[in-house]
């Protein structure tokens, strides 16, 4: 049966400078962290995805590292993800086809409609959830249904054809490549979300939810929007269930 790892991903307070928001509606801005390694091509800026509002302003002009990436997100067309991190490319080099891998950012909670209501491919919502916390929380942004997992001696290993299923990651990309693990989704199954999972509860963004204490293995204390989560299959099954419902809906 199918297992799940969740793990943390996506702009912070330490990279670029500053979170992703979550709308009053639930909806969310994905920005990933800025490329810190030289590139063996171009790679876009902040300011060419068009995610220059969401950056402090000396990262504007700042590469991306587009990792992971969603396809029909962010001018991509796959979905791959990286990680050259031991605590992460365990348990994803552990995942087999079919299981899913999860990713969560800490998101911070803003009112700004207007900003919204001015773009085009932002449009305002009317709904306002009540499940936010005040300032800022963790969330669930997407999910890869895994087709494929490679440790990065593997894909060093590896032939052309399997290479090219990679190409376009961020690690693949580097001048060097330095991941431990990639991963690749099925397009079946794997997606950006629409909207933001709530892993924190409305409290305030350190406290987890069920989420997090009841279905993963983690305890919710400490700094748990850091740590890889990881779910068995029961877990696995009722957190998808919990994904395509309105947390509105969750059990109590």
């Amino acid at each position: 049966m199918p297992r799940a790892v969740a793990i943390n991903v996506a702009a912070n307070t330490n990279l670029p400078g500053r979170r992703g928001p979550v709308y009053p509606d639930g909806s969310f801005v994905y920005v990933p962290i800025p490329e810190r390694e030289p590139t063996a091509g171009p790679v876009p800026t902040y300011a060419d995805l068009d995610l220059a509002a969401y950056v402090p302003d000396d990262a504007v002009d700042r590469p991306v590292h587009l990792d992971p990436e969603f396809a029909g997100a962010l001018g991509r067309e796959a979905y791959t993800y990286g990680d050259p991190y031991g605590v992460k490319a365990r348990p994803i080099s552990a995942l087999e086809p079919g299981d899913s891998l999860l990713f969560y950012a800490t998101l911070t909670v803003s009112d700004e409609d207007a900003d919204r209501a001015n773009r085009a491919d932002r449009p305002a919502r009317a709904n306002r959830v009540d499940w936010l916390p005040p300032d800022w929380g963790c969330f669930l942004i997407g999910e890869f249904r895994v087709a494929e997992v490679l440790t990065g001696d593997e894909y060093r290993k590896s032939d052309a054809a399997t290479r090219e299923r990679f190409a376009s990651n961020a690690h693949a990309r580097r001048e060097s490549f330095d991941a431990a693990v990639v991963v690749r989704g099925d397009p079946d199954g794997s997606r950006l979300f629409d909207r933001a999972v709530p892993l924190s509860t409305p409290a305030g963004g350190a406290d987890a939810n069920r989420l997090v204490t009841d279905l993963s293995a983690d305890s919710g204390k400490g700094p748990w929007w850091r740590r890889v989560l990881r779910y068995d299959a029961d877990a696995t099954a009722t957190l998808r269930e919990r994904i395509d419902a309105d947390p509105a809906d969750w059990p109590a």
